[in-house]
């Protein structure tokens, strides 16, 4: 669904370049009408969010049910890491509550899960008494918004709410300026792990972030032939140097895994340090590298986990 709101928000609105194209979609993905990219992101986020939130927050609270419960569940997941445990206590609710609000918001296509690959810890022999804290680890699922538009209403919008009312939008635009390039930056790394794919879409089984109680991994996938593939996305403004490939290897040996491929991907490119690498088990992606996906918009079986 994501490679295809991609792919329509660029034909609406044909941004100059894919820069420019993934921080806008960040915002206005999944938004229904066209913008006009040549004003600023902050003056179309006043434009035609901030100005019109009555007709937006009645939209919102049909496809919520207006209930307290999942709006606030939302809110958690926007804002938080995405873990479902945790979620539910930023929401402050109970596992029975905030179940039946996930139930809600999947079987009406808000959100998906995204399923840990994280194994749980073994006993090397029967009588092996585990550490307090590896045997009480839970091994949480996160959560993920389906329509980009939707978690930057949950994100900036949502929690504003009194002020816009009041016709107050410095706060909303103040969070905005000061969280936007993290924000942004989750979308490029999904966009990341699609470009993945469809660059190697003959090969690849799986693929997505990984995560447990030690370390975590922006992008880790498998081909059929058992190669294991690593990736982190970086959404800066500024170019990737070699201390970020260092950082990753050393993912790697915690998760105790020596990859076949080390993949980055860079909002502004290289430093000429990592430019000059040569090494085949490396390959290095900028933002304009990204109009790959706008070729076609069809995928394989490919499981997105």
């Amino acid at each position: 669904m994501l490679l295809e709101l991609f792919n329509s928000f660029y034909t609406k609105n044909y941004p100059d370049d894919m820069e420019q194209c993934i921080d806008s979609f960040a915002v206005f993905g999944g938004f229904d009408g066209n913008i006009n990219l040549d004003i600023e992101l902050e003056k179309l986020i006043e434009i035609h969010i901030l100005e019109k939130y009555e007709k937006h927050f009645k939209y919102i609270s049909a496809l919520t049910q207006n209930d307290t419960n999942t709006k606030n569940l939302l809110k958690a997941i926007a804002l938080g890491d995405r873990r479902i445990d945790s979620a539910f206590k930023k929401a402050r609710l109970s596992n029975f509550k905030g179940n039946r609000s996930l139930d809600f918001l999947c079987n009406n296509g808000i959100i998906e899960l995204e399923h840990s690959r994280e194994k749980k810890a073994q006993k090397q022999y029967p009588k092996q008494q585990l550490k307090r804290e590896i045997s009480r680890h839970k091994i949480s699922h996160k959560l993920r918004f389906k329509v980009p538009f939707l978690r930057f209403w949950f994100y900036f919008i949502e929690p504003y709410h009194k002020d816009i009312v009041d016709g107050n939008f410095k706060s909303a635009l103040d969070f905005y300026k000061q969280h936007h390039q993290a924000f942004s930056g989750y979308i490029f790394e999904e966009l990341s792990n699609l470009l993945l794919i469809k660059t190697y879409e003959n090969t690849i089984v799986n693929s997505g972030s990984y995560w447990d109680r030690n370390v975590e991994i922006d992008i880790l996938a498998l081909s059929e032939n058992m190669q294991i593939i690593v990736g982190e996305c970086k959404w800066k403004n500024h170019k990737v140097n070699k201390k970020e490939l260092h950082k990753l290897e050393d993912k790697c040996q915690k998760l105790g895994i020596n990859p076949d491929l080390r993949v980055l991907f860079s909002k502004r490119g290289f430093s000429n340090e990592l430019e000059n690498i040569k090494d085949d088990g490396l390959k290095l992606y900028k933002a304009e590298d990204f109009k790959i996906l706008l070729t076609d918009n069809t995928q394989s079986g490919i499981s997105l986990l």
